[in-house]
């Protein structure tokens, strides 16, 4: 076992750009792939929207033209026959709506097809992979994500499509009316532009650290509410309500820091299609003096209302929204499966190496927010079958150590894994076949006393049941209570009793390790060093808070924790060099003697 608190500085992590740069080029390598794949579509896709900047260029030159050719002269014939013909650019748009949702399909059926297929594999190597947890996603991936991801995309491609092709006949229009329009409309066109495109990754990030807060919200409910029975039997309902707070609290700061990037993207819309507007009436003028005649100036007004302000409303909607959610979601369509995982056994993994039972890793935990942190950096490692004694002043972290090995405190960094596999990737029924928790205030319910004993291990035989009743020298209290099947009345047991009966649960259940958080502090010294025997001599670990020197002189090696830093060693070992122990053994023996 080795326990140490970090001291030299940790190695750096890789450049964060760098890092999102690889992740956008594998989201985004299915769309690549399927782009130049169909490049017929793309070019049928090109023409029907080439159309549609004729069909732009057209709505604003006939306006312009009617005024100053028609109704500004006096010729009202004139006027409508020009907006006539704008009418008529406006009718012929139907047809080519149809011709671009005609081609539409043969680009976003292939994606998700394209997804469903990595899915359906992706499924399939990890429900096979050997220790493995069960895929509860893959359904999801399979039918929601990918339609989302498939109408994300469909979104994009008719936002960006119509943004390109509105604004180059808009342009045009804009040039042929008078090239002054350019000086007022392109700058704050750019700008706008510029900010939405400096948002969107800050934007997608924001996306992304909303959906995985609003994940683990649902995941905590989800472990409350299946474990709430285990949650208030060992006593957590503390630490439980204060993840459970922690992860709420997660996902209104993600929400809000979204909030906060959508109020950017409005600005940015206004910016580059409203600020135009505002500045062709304020240039009037000038435009004027230049020579711009009055339909010129209703002209570029229609260019910019009708078409370059829906067009880039349409565009930095859609991207905001339906772009950061298809990037998120490609990003986990197409992450690359983990690592198996090993499986948690009792035996070796593989000849001449196994597993260590429990590992914490640079683990920081406190209180509450904001606190001093009771478990600061702690490095520690339990290998199997070990025997480890936990001491420490009252208060110190000791039973926050237990509740973060035992998955029901997540600390505020770090990572704790059981048998190979990080804590918060097992679910509930994989968490509860690995450790038992037993807290200092045992639960006994209403039952005979071998439900009780059988609660964490329904099927146990009566061999079974008896030598668990053997190695903790239950026979009296079974005795005392008229047998195995008699019903017990929990009002009636002693503190000690109750501590009693959880460890011969303990002892029963088939989990490789056992977590006593001062479970036997109501017993007598002989029946704690029997039932501490016992827990022992069965396959798998042991970590006990000890609150008596024998408890600690029975241990393998014992962990000490005093606020700063982590020692352990044997008990020998640290009575050379730990101060605290040696004034904690000194108040033992006070105690005993």
């Amino acid at each position: 076992m080795t326990a140490a608190t970090r001291t030299a500085g940790a190695k750096e992590p890789a450049e964060p750009a760098l890092e999102e740069a690889a992740t956008a080029r594998r989201a985004t390598a299915p769309i690549r792939s399927l782009l130049l794949r169909r490049k017929g579509v793309l070019a049928r896709l090109a023409a029907w929207s080439a159309a549609e900047s004729a069909q732009t260029f057209l709505g604003g030159y006939c306006v312009a033209r009617s005024l100053d050719d028609g109704f500004l002269r006096g010729s009202p014939a004139t006027g409508l026959l020009w907006l006539a013909g704008a009418a008529v650019a406006i009718l012929l748009g139907a047809p080519v709506v149809r011709g671009i949702f005609a081609q539409l399909p043969h680009l976003t059926e292939s994606l998700r097809d394209d997804l469903v297929r990595g899915s359906v594999v992706r499924a399939l190597r990890s429900a096979t992979a050997a220790g493995r947890a069960v895929d509860t996603t893959a359904v999801s991936r399979l039918t929601s994500q990918t339609e989302i991801a498939r109408d994300s995309f469909a979104g994009l491609v008719l936002a960006a499509r119509s943004f390109v092709f509105v604004a180059v006949g808009a342009l045009a229009g804009l040039v042929s009316l008078a090239p002054q329009f350019l000086l007022v409309v392109i700058p704050p066109l750019v700008l706008g532009l510029a900010l939405f495109t400096a948002s969107l990754r800050p934007m997608a990030r924001a996306q992304h650290r909303y959906l995985d807060a609003d994940e683990a919200v649902g995941r905590r409910a989800g472990i409350t509410r299946t474990a709430l029975r285990d949650i208030v039997a060992c006593g957590a309902q503390e630490a439980t309500a204060a993840a459970n707070r922690r992860a709420v609290e997660e996902a209104a700061a993600a929400q809000r820091v979204l909030a906060r990037w959508a109020a950017v993207r409005t600005l940015s819309v206004a910016t580059a299609g409203q600020l135009p507007v505002f500045l062709l009436l304020a240039a009037t003028p000038w435009l004027l003096r230049q020579g711009v005649t009055a339909g010129a100036l209703v002209g570029a007004l229609t260019y910019v209302l009708q078409s370059l302000l829906p067009a880039l409303h349409t565009l930095m909607t859609v991207l905001g929204a339906a772009g950061a959610r298809l990037f998120v979601i490609l990003d986990r369509l197409t992450r690359p499966l983990p690592p198996a995982p090993a499986v948690p056994a009792n035996g070796p993994r593989r000849a001449g190496r196994t597993t260590a039972a429990v590992e914490l890793h640079g683990v920081r935990a406190a209180y509450g927010p904001g606190a001093r942190p009771v478990l600061d950096d702690l490095e520690l490692t339990v290998e199997r079958g070990e025997h480890l004694a936990v001491v420490g002043p009252s208060g110190i972290g000791k039973s926050t150590l237990l509740h973060a090995m035992a998955g029901l405190l997540t600390p505020e960094r770090g990572e704790v894994r059981l048998f190979g596999r990080p804590v918060g990737a097992c679910p509930p029924p994989e968490l509860a076949a690995l450790r038992v928790l037993l807290p200092q205030e045992a639960y006994v319910f209403t039952g005979t006393l071998r439900e009780n004993l059988c609660y964490l291990r329904p099927g146990a035989g009566g061999p079974e049941v008896d030598g668990a009743v053997d190695a903790l020298a239950l026979r009296p209290l079974v005795d005392r209570v008229g047998g195995l099947d008699r019903t017990l009345t929990p009002d009636t047991l002693s503190l000690g009793e109750r501590q009693l009966i959880a460890l011969g649960r303990a002892h029963l259940a088939s989990a490789p390790l056992l977590l006593l958080d001062e479970a036997t502090c109501h017993m007598d010294p002989v029946a704690e060093a029997t039932a501490e025997q016992a827990l022992r001599a069965r396959p798998g670990t042991l970590v006990v808070v000890a609150h008596r020197l024998s408890s600690a002189l029975r241990a393998d090696r014992v962990l000490v924790l005093d606020g700063s830093r982590a020692q352990y060693g044997t008990h020998a070992e640290l009575l050379e060099r730990s101060a605290l122990y040696r004034d904690l053994t000194g108040h033992w023996g006070d105690a005993e003697g």
